[in-house]
């Protein structure tokens, strides 16, 4: 008989019954989207994985914790079997058959009634890519293209610009460290559909070139603003070219949030009546260490980390920073916006305590081609950045931790 290539379809589970038979890495992995779907799970297996048991001990499935057993199909809208015992999966799969409920069989392909796709998904769009034939099937190849199919979905470059669903207003995007892959899939989603974008000179400014031609991008250190503060004018340009109608993106470096002045920003859209988008970013706060190899937190040797701006002095007055507090801190402690300010930072530390032999890592231009680490400690730190020419961009680590990496300078 001729072999006839799979009817696709998708399944409405919610409050409906399916049942899963094995508590293995398959059902593992298939169990979220079937809880995700709304599906009314029962799990018969003697026993799981622990990422399995989390999911009954949440409440998220129900489990039967023994080997399946004539009749666990009754009522069953679909089933997944994926047992060890080869003979129980033959039994259970005849009787899916015999009470015509659809069936993956995840030993054999050829003897279920159903397969599951190769699936991800995209702003409320679910990609699925089946194999046309059992004999033929590469779950690798499937989940190429799946992969391929929603990575152009997400960063826009797979839908066409006339089709291309535009997000009006201004999003406030976190563009990462520095590293152009470390932005996130919605934040490069947007970039893709932006008319305009205002960008910092801390963002990502890889991301910048490819862009179409038609996007105009500003940058914010050289929008002129006259009698306006620096941070009235760009949100005064965020404004304007929002109620233009025009998808605006305001891409910053790290994280909106933090030392970003985001809110700033979105409280002006607010007044405006202008819509805003916050998309969250990897903070340099993190990352950068991370990329340098130093861990914010390690077991025995920290188990907190404070972030604390350094664009002011501690003897300025207009310093919010607590630092005698944190002098007394056995923690890590991350300096953003500090290069210039170091060695007061590293004095009044030492003064409320802080040994003078603390080590001091300083990352310049973290997680880009040009990174570069410099070891120290507060009593060495100000000349370092002297004799080595630190400059901004650099994250600035004091503590232990910053001694525990294997990227640890001697």
């Amino acid at each position: 008989m001729a072999e006839h290539p799979a009817y696709p379809v998708g399944l409405r589970l919610t409050g409906r019954r399916v049942v899963v038979l094995g508590g293995g890495q398959v059902a593992q992995r298939r169990l979220p989207a079937l809880i995700a779907a709304g599906a009314d799970v029962l799990l018969v297996s003697p026993g799981a994985t622990p990422s399995v048991e989390a999911m009954a001990d949440a409440g998220e499935i129900a489990w039967r914790r023994r080997p399946y057993a004539e009749g666990d199909l009754a009522d069953a809208w679909y089933a997944l079997i994926a047992t060890s015992d080869p003979e129980a999966n033959a039994r259970a799969s005849a009787e899916a058959e015999a009470h015509r409920v659809w069936c993956v069989r995840s030993d054999d392909a050829e003897a279920a009634t159903a397969w599951t796709p190769a699936t991800g998904t995209s702003e409320g769009v679910t990609v699925a890519v089946l194999t046309t034939s059992a004999r033929g099937r590469d779950p690798r190849h499937t989940a190429a293209i799946r992969d391929a199919v929603v990575e152009g979905l997400r960063d826009g470059t797979l839908v066409a610009p006339h089709h291309r669903t535009r997000t009006t207003g201004v999003a406030l995007v976190g563009g990462g460290p520095g590293d152009p892959d470390l932005i996130t899939v919605r934040g490069r989603r947007l970039l893709a559909e932006a008319d305009v974008v205002i960008a910092d000179r801390l963002g990502p400014r890889d991301l910048l070139a490819e862009l179409p031609p038609h996007v105009e991008v500003i940058d914010a250190a050289k929008i002129p603003y006259g009698r306006f503060m620096a941070q009235e004018a760009i949100n005064n340009a965020l404004i304007e070219h929002a109620k233009q109608g025009k998808a605006v993106v305001r891409l910053k470096g790290g994280d909106p949030y933090v030392f970003g002045r985001g809110m700033e920003e979105l409280q002006a859209l607010a007044e405006a009546g202008i819509p805003c988008t916050v998309v969250p970013g990897i903070s340099s706060s993190i990352s950068v260490p991370g990329a340098a190899g130093i861990p914010v937190t390690h077991r025995g040797v920290a188990h907190e980390f404070t972030v604390v701006s350094g664009h002011v002095a501690p003897d300025d007055e207009r310093s919010l920073v607590d630092w005698p507090s944190l002098a007394k801190l056995t923690g890590t402690l991350v300096v953003l916006m500090g290069v210039d300010k170091i060695g007061k930072i590293a004095e009044t530390l030492i003064a409320h305590g802080k040994p003078a032999d603390t080590p001091v890592a300083l990352v310049q231009e973290g997680t880009t081609a040009a990174q570069r680490r410099v070891d120290a400690t507060l009593a060495t730190v100000a000349e370092a950045v002297r004799t080595e020419d630190v400059k901004p961009p650099a994250v600035i680590v004091i503590g232990e931790v910053v001694t525990v990496g294997p990227s640890a300078q001697a």
